[in-house]
């Protein structure tokens, strides 16, 4: 017998065998009898009901189990567009060979007799819930614990199994109810109201680059922005610029996270360094600097950046269940803005291994977009174009959206898609009028659900790390920082420093079976 089907063996044996409730041995698990009750009965006397309870509860949720299936009864008949009433239900019974299993028509009637009124069937099913989602959690909770005792089973596939089954919870019982219109126009009304007296056009976070606010208006809270490129074109510098320019506005500073699975924190800053103080990255990274360029690299570079609300991570391999947890934690504790993730193709899905990896990019972007909305902010993920463009015929290297490598779900899933292009980079250093295009950056927007489709024009300027407008910009800002993360010290004696730094999870070293792409 192989090792693979002895290992699967010996798991489906102990899953079998596994007794959660000698692990609660004494204790009643968490029910509600008695609100279970009510809402039936309540169903089968108050037309409509059925379907207030339906959007909380499936039949899994009742802990009796004749009280299950009374309510399968139900949604069969609610499916055959039929009444649901005390003899509906009955008969329902009747047919399905469940009415003496439940306790006859004697018990069913029992459940009518019991609710005065349907006036609380909403708070009644919400309890419920919560004692369902109780029982899931020590199920669970149980599984993991059994896991954790065997050798047998991989600790990291163990993670990623508790994750998803955590995740499923919340994905399967904790939905959001309808708004009514009259709510989300109040809403709506009182957003245009105070865009009316906004001195500026930038409703969003700002980019920093006059021309991109100008089709933006700024990044937009719960968009998801995807910004491609080949590699070596700029994408890393850009994302960097946009959140130094995010961070450092001086009208509206924004705090904003960055997560970094492919480069160091010590890379980051160092090329954050170079684009503020604009002394040469290669003199920065090899410590050849002047006494003057110390000088500068700290008045111009460091003071200013230890005022930057910037929070970097990273951790590599990060895989998405994990990135939504320190997103929520950067929210919570320092309302962070913006989002930026470097790139989406290094990150890990959720541990499916049946699954090839263009699903996995497909589950990854959507649950990108899902982050996006529940935190109410933006996030740019950056991504790697496919060597598609490379293949093109000369002067038409432009990329297109459907040179987005793994997953044609990325741009279906992105509110925005922009595009890095640098001619310099095939090799072209003059325009169609003969004039020297060097360092010149065509920022593409291929895809913009709420906005207009153009192209602008930066200039790159790459051995300081910098992107400027084509007659040049200039940005400054101050933010507020709190936490617990690491910051980089500014001034000696100066304890207001900025700039933070997650160091990567020890969890994540080792290897992968990823090709990193480049």
């Amino acid at each position: 017998m192989e090792f693979t089907n002895l290992n699967k063996d010996r798991k489906s044996i102990r899953k079998t065998s596994t007794d959660l409730g000698s692990m609660v041995f004494g204790k009643v698990p968490p029910q509600a009898k008695e609100a279970e009750e009510a809402i039936l009965g309540a169903i089968m006397l108050e037309k409509g009901a059925f379907d207030t309870v339906i959007e909380i509860l499936k039949p899994e949720c009742f802990y009796v189990d004749a009280h299950q299936r009374i309510f399968k009864a139900m949604q069969s008949l609610a499916g055959k567009n039929s009444q649901i009433d005390l003899l509906t239900v009955v008969e329902e019974l009747k047919f399905k060979e469940e009415l003496d299993i439940v306790g006859g028509a004697f018990y069913v009637t029992r459940l009518t007799n019991a609710v005065v009124s349907s006036a609380n069937i909403d708070a009644h099913s919400r309890i419920v819930l919560q004692k369902f989602i109780q029982r899931e959690l020590i199920r669970i909770s149980g599984e993991i614990i059994g896991d954790a005792y065997e050798d047998s089973i991989d600790v990291f596939d163990m993670l990623d199994d508790a994750e998803s089954k955590l995740f499923g919870i919340t994905n399967n019982h904790l939905r959001k109810n309808f708004d009514e219109i009259e709510t989300v126009l109040v809403k709506t009304i009182k957003r245009i109201e105070d865009m009316r007296n906004r001195q500026e056009d930038i409703t969003g976070v700002p980019t920093g680059f006059a021309s991109l606010d100008r089709v933006t208006y700024g990044w937009q809270p719960t968009d998801l922005i995807v910004l491609a490129a080949r590699p070596s074109v700029g994408k890393t510098a850009f994302a960097l610029n946009l959140a130094r320019n995010a961070a450092l506005h001086p009208t509206k500073p924004t705090p904003v996270g960055f997560f970094s699975l492919e480069m160091s924190s010590s890379q980051l800053v160092q090329r954050i360094l170079s684009a503020e103080s604009e002394i040469w990255l290669e003199k920065i990274a090899r410590g050849q600097l002047e006494e003057y360029e110390m000088k500068q690299l700290h008045d111009k570079g460091i003071n200013r950046l230890t005022k930057a609300p910037i929070f970097i991570d990273d951790t590599a391999a990060l895989n998405i269940f994990e990135l939504r947890a320190k997103c929520r934690r950067l929210k919570n504790k320092h309302n962070v803005g913006l989002i930026i993730i470097d790139y989406l193709q290094l990150m890990s899905g959720s541990g499916d291994r049946n699954a090839n990896r263009e699903q996995e990019i497909s589950r990854i972007s959507r649950d990108l977009k899902g982050l996006a909305k529940e935190l109410q902010i933006p996030i740019i993920a950056l991504s790697q174009l496919s060597r598609e463009v490379e293949k093109r015929k000369e002067g038409n290297k432009m990329p297109q959206l459907s040179d987005l490598r793994e997953s044609g779900a990325i741009e279906q899933d992105a509110d925005m898609v922009m595009f890095l292009y640098r001619p310099e980079y095939y090799n072209i250093t003059a325009n169609e009028f003969g004039e020297s295009n060097k360092g010149e950056t065509h920022v593409r927007i291929a895809k913009h659900r709420n906005g207009s489709l153009e192209t602008i024009k930066l200039r790159a300027l790459l051995h300081i790390q910098k992107f400027t407008e084509m007659e040049g910009d200039d940005f400054g800002g101050m933010g507020k920082p709190q936490g617990n993360w690491k910051p980089v010290p500014g001034n000696e004696g100066d304890n207001n420093a900025r700039l933070f730094i997650q160091k990567g999870s020890k969890m994540n070293d080792g290897e992968f079976d990823e090709d990193a792409p480049f």
